[in-house]
């Protein structure tokens, strides 16, 4: 399998046809084809399926499309990591990081990142594991800092527990059911909660079905941390997240968390990785300060 060969079959997903592929590559279509199809006798797949609207992937080539952005991504890293390696400059960084990191140790991991590789970059994505795990698969993140544990990742993906967070229920202040302390109370209630796989809502929900307890009636799904909280301050939406993300001075104003109980058992916060995928000597660095602060912190 030459990198040509997985170079050019990534432009074809990207472009969605071979002839846009050609012509962002500045080669014949007949030469991009001819790839493909040499490409396709060396895996013994067929990859692609050829119409008029362009081109799909069969079965075989979107599971090879996935490890060919890997593939590529790590290729890019190697070159920068020998870049770093040999003193060159232009370390570059792409994390996803859940909100409430923010709210705990990140803070105090960028001041001693930046002391110490001023001139890397840092690109930080929203860190929910629906999307840090694709991104991780396909070689866009060097690591994700997300609530999760093992059993929920596929098998090319590793976790390294951190720290365990609590999770609350909270509205706005002066919310009418703000002094409710029993689940049955809020039953009635509106809430906001984010549904996605490994969220702190998925979890309760799951808590609640162990519990033998009734789900809320009434859910308005919301995906985005800061317009679930934009929510509750602002109408009588009830939600449930990490508490320290709730209880925050700075990102919680006009949020009180309720005095219900009892609630699911803490979380864990961890960083996940791709098995067998060094990590570059900044990005390395970046794991190894946030590692040592969450362990203060816990």
């Amino acid at each position: 399998m030459k990198h040509q060969h997985i170079t050019a079959f990534v432009r074809v997903a990207d472009s969605g046809s071979i002839r846009a592929a050609a012509r962002e590559m500045n080669i014949s279509q007949s030469a991009l084809t001819r790839a493909m199809r040499e490409l396709e006798e060396d895996v013994g797949a067929e990859l692609l399926v050829r119409s008029y609207r362009g081109v799909a992937f069969t079965p075989a080539g979107t599971a090879l499309l996935k490890r060919a952005r890997l593939i590529l991504e790590t290729i890019d890293r190697a070159r920068d990591e020998v870049r770093q390696i040999s003193g060159g400059s232009g370390a570059n960084i792409t994390i996803g990081i859940t909100p409430v990191l923010a709210t705990t140790v990140f803070p105090a991991v960028y001041q001693q990142f930046v002391r110490a590789l001023p001139d890397a970059t840092l690109t930080l994505t929203e860190g929910l594991l629906t999307g840090i795990v694709p991104d991780l698969i396909e070689g866009r993140l060097d690591f994700g800092v997300a609530i999760a544990t093992q059993y929920e990742l596929p098998s090319e993906l590793s976790f390294t527990p951190l720290c365990n967070v609590l999770s609350c229920i909270a509205g706005r202040s002066g919310h009418p059911l703000a002094e409710a302390t029993q689940w049955s109370e809020l039953l009635e209630a509106r809430w906001v909660l984010n549904l996605t796989i490994g969220s702190s809502s998925n979890h309760l929900l799951h808590w609640l079905d162990d519990q033998g307890w009734p789900h809320p009636k009434k859910i308005v799904q919301c995906t985005s941390p800061m317009l679930m909280l934009e929510m509750m301050r602002r109408t009588d939406l009830v939600g449930y997240g990490p508490a320290r993300l709730l209880e925050d001075p700075l990102s919680s104003t006009g949020i009180v968390p309720f005095r219900i109980a009892p609630l699911p058992p803490a979380s864990t916060l961890g960083i996940i990785r791709v098995r067998g995928v060094p990590l570059t000597p900044a990005a390395q660095l970046l794991e190894t300060f946030i590692k040592r602060v969450a362990t203060t912190q816990n």
